[in-house]
């Protein structure tokens, strides 16, 4: 029997990859897609193969639908039908108050963390949902703590994008729960990624790692072993649900 096929979008790096190794590793074949780094996605590919795992490295912008649906359709071919989506591709655009944010870096945060998921989503369903003639599967949406604490002064723009995609994760839940689709998201808190340097500032995982709860960071495979579980068996009656995965945030 094939092993079943999951899409994780921006897995080339951080919690990404380590979801699409902990996917490979649970059974799955994995398309591990990313937008601009090749060497890093073709790494992860490597590493799966090395250890006796199926997978396949496909670039596409998952804020174009022509990408999203030529990576759905490569996948496929080359893996076999889709049964799982992770929505974590993200991008937190540079750190400002909301007056002094580019219009540019609203745009593509919004585009990225909103307007993907959607189309992916889309993809995802036209394909596996029983209402389309598919075996059904499940989603998991990669948001974020910030959803809740605004990041004020610093992301109210990627705080605000991470709150639409927890809007999405519920509605979208109930609107495909009798067709065989499961819709989950994790709301991740401060992990030890490189987003905090994209951001602009390559300090604050250090500042904000000593106020956790817990005292520390998360690291990426933390993360990747909720969303592995959410796509499981083991939660096969839930759906609809953000699950905080944040250290005691």
């Amino acid at each position: 029997m094939a092993s079943p096929t999951i899409i994780i979008t921006g897995s080339s790096r951080g919690i990404g990859a380590a979801t699409a190794r902990l996917a490979a590793r649970r059974g799955w074949s994995v398309g591990v897609n990313y937008a601009s780094n090749q060497e890093a996605a073709h790494a992860v590919v490597a590493e799966i193969r090395a250890e006796g795992g199926r997978a396949i490295a496909v670039q596409a912008d998952n804020s174009r639908h022509g990408d999203v649906e030529r990576l759905f359709d490569q996948v496929a071919e080359e893996l076999g039908p889709v049964r799982a989506l992770v929505n974590n591709a993200g991008v937190p655009g540079r750190i400002s108050r909301v007056e002094q944010l580019s219009e540019a870096t609203l745009r593509r945060t919004l585009e990225v963390n909103v307007v993907g998921a959607f189309l992916c989503a889309q993809a995802f369903l036209r394909r596996a949902s029983t209402r389309h003639g598919g075996a059904g599967g499940a989603i998991v949406n990669v948001s974020s703590m910030a959803a809740r604490s605004g990041s004020p002064g610093e992301l109210v723009h990627y705080a605000a994008a991470k709150a639409a995609l927890e809007a999405f994760n519920y509605g979208l839940a109930a609107e495909v729960a009798q067709e065989g689709v499961r819709v989950n998201a994790v709301s991740l808190g401060l992990f030890a990624t490189e987003i905090h340097a994209t951001a602009g500032d390559a300090d604050r995982l250090q500042r904000y790692a000593a106020r956790m709860p817990m005292g520390r960071a998360g690291e990426p495979m933390e993360a990747a072993q909720a969303i592995v579980w959410l796509l499981s068996d083991e939660a096969s009656y839930i759906t609809g649900a953000t699950l905080p995965v944040a250290g005691g945030r």
